[in-house]
């Protein structure tokens, strides 16, 4: 016991409901819980909250994705000395990132600006203004702990480095010179046809025969170009797999969804005053919304631990049913109910063999998603992909970079005017769904050599990226650092040269509802809808006489963070 902390005494020692781990969605299940009335004890062993979904320093990046990249060290032999009314199960982590990759280009520049730096574990994110994601905020009071800024525009890239505008409103598709004026027309008719749908107008009404069929088709019978089936396809109804390969697609997107997330594009732009296009991104990053509903949890009772780790289980000898935890101080904690982090499985001490109610359970818990894996990378450059633009998302439609390529690349750049990096730089966030590492690898790659410069780690390139900087004006620091940063990093390519880089493949895991809760991983979508949607089927699951985040009156709703008071987010223009 002399290598393990003073960690302090939790009181009280029972509680409804214990919470690991401090990601998105246990922070949110907390803070209905305890909306709820429900007592609940939320604990992290990191010092930091959000998990795998937090927003990190650069020096701490790579030491969170190494922590959970190894396999955990096997259970530790367990004495006859424990409570003859609990078995104890060991809490261990799991690997969930592989293929780690981290280049450093100028060390010395990044050293000195690493604690600037707010980096999404899992971008690229974003949110739509009128997704479920901005609606739980709002009818939170959650969006009294977050800024927000709208991200500028949305782009379709090809392999020749061009980035092709999509169009977002009537007024933009009549300004886009890539257009050709049958093309707007086809476009213009599109969109009435569905906004007349969405209207309810029986002249226009689709069928539900093209309803139920699959997006593409009816994209085809609209008679729509090639061009224009990729913009809505991928870049407005953000369709992950090749749509067109509707023999093998695994997630074919049918008509009735993609309306829907036309739907959603159209009804987000304009919905906020300062917020120009269709996406939102939170200032300091996204690791602000699992903050933000912890915050809402502590408003409300929750009592927070942080660098709290968790070793054992405690389960009833006779029933199997679950009861408590054992921290590593030795203090023993119990609930009714119990939610845990994706990071931990549950495994039985060395050379013992489960108690007859847990034989059946144990094989269950911890399953892994069938859809392979996610490949994300992290880049950071001195000059924007576009030198007018700071803040933005590209959508890279299948077999638009390779012909092997089977799924869309989403990159999302974000400028230092959203706090995420020092005043002119820029952080691209890179993701894709994989099959294994390889195929992750080669994605994110031919993102990387379309866009970027890629210089050789040694003195000439650490030179070469001083010459940037002195271009861009780094020294400067402000904040029009950021539009006025156009010096080329090449001047054969003119591309972005790239400073520093992570790459690396993430496991998907589903939540599990058993006799033990778990939560998933960040999944591969761009906004936090499905993510939103397992937390509540969770938190249903545990209280399904309750209701998720009812709404209480207050008289002054900012002190106790009821949804009942401001009806906006915060907007930075």
């Amino acid at each position: 016991m002399e290598d393990i902390p003073p960690y302090p005494p939790i009181d009280p020692t029972t509680f409804d409901l214990i919470v690991i781990g401090t990601g998105l969605p246990e922070s949110i299940i907390a803070a209905a819980a305890s909306t709820a009335s429900k007592s609940v004890l939320h604990l992290d062993p990191k010092p930091f909250y959000g998990s795998h979904f937090s927003s990190l320093p650069l020096a701490d990046l790579p030491s969170f994705l190494s922590t959970h990249s190894t396999s955990p060290s096997p259970p530790r032999p367990r004495s006859s000395e424990d409570s003859n009314e609990f078995s104890v199960l060991d809490l261990s982590t799991r690997p969930l990132y592989s293929s780690i990759d981290i280049s450093v280009f100028s060390p010395d520049l990044l050293d000195q600006n690493s604690r600037k730096f707010n980096l999404d574990v899992a971008g690229p994110r974003a949110f739509f203004c009128a997704d479920k994601s901005i609606e739980l905020i709002l009818n939170t009071g959650a969006n009294q702990y977050m800024e927000f800024k709208s991200i500028d525009a949305t782009f379709v890239g090809d392999n020749k480095g061009n980035l092709l505008n999509v169009p977002d409103s009537r007024a933009a598709i009549f300004k886009d010179k890539s257009l050709g004026l049958m093309e707007k027309n086809q476009l213009m008719r599109f969109f009435k046809l569905v906004q007349g749908h969405m209207a309810g107008e029986q002249d226009v009404k689709i069928s539900d025969e093209d309803l139920q069929s699959p997006f593409v088709d009816f994209l085809n019978k609209m008679g729509l170009p090639p061009k224009i089936k990729s913009f809505i396809l991928y870049a407005i109804a953000m369709a992950d797999n090749d749509q067109e390969d509707t023999g093998v697609c695994r997630d074919l997107l049918k008509t009735k969804d993609g309306i829907d997330q036309l739907a959603l594009y159209n009804a987000s732009i304009g919905r906020f005053q300062n917020a120009s296009g269709a996406l939102l991104y939170p200032i300091y990053g996204q690791g602000e919304l699992s903050q933000a509903f912890c915050r809402r949890a502590a408003v409300k009772g929750c009592i927070y631990v942080l660098r709290m780790p968790v070793t054992e289980l405690l389960v009833d000898k006779d029933s199997g049913c679950y009861k408590g935890v054992r921290l590593a101080s030795g203090q023993d904690i119990f609930s009714q109910k119990l939610i845990l982090d994706p990071t931990f499985k549950v495994t039985l001490p060395s050379g013992l063999s489960p108690p007859p109610p847990l034989q059946a359970k144990l094989p269950f818990f911890s399953q892994k998603d069938d859809r392979g894996k996610i490949a994300r990378g992290i880049c950071i450059t001195m000059t924007s992909l576009k030198p007018d633009m700071s803040n933005f998302l590209v959508v890279y439609p299948p077999r638009s970079l390779f012909p092997e390529q089977a799924t869309s690349i989403r990159l999302l750049q974000i400028a230092s005017s959203l706090a995420v990096c020092p005043p002119g730089m820029y952080v691209l966030y890179i993701s894709a769904l994989c099959n294994d590492d390889d195929q992750g690898k080669k994605l994110i790659h031919a993102v990387m050599n379309t866009l970027l410069t890629v210089p050789p780690i040694n003195s000439e390139s650490n030179a070469a990226v001083q010459s940037e900087t002195a271009e861009s004006g780094f020294a400067v620091q402000d904040e029009n650092a950021e539009s006025s940063s156009t010096g080329p990093s090449d001047p054969g390519e003119g591309k972005p040269t790239l400073l520093w880089s992570a790459l690396y493949n993430q496991e998907l895991t589903l939540g599990q509802v058993d006799f033990i809760c778990s939560t998933p991983m960040p999944d591969g979508k761009l906004n936090h809808d499905d993510l939103i949607d397992a937390a509540i089927k969770l938190f249903k699951k545990i209280y399904p006489e309750d209701e998720f985040f009812p709404q209480t009156s207050s008289e002054n709703p900012e002190d106790d963070g009821d949804g009942d008071g401001d009806d906006d987010v915060s907007l930075e223009t």
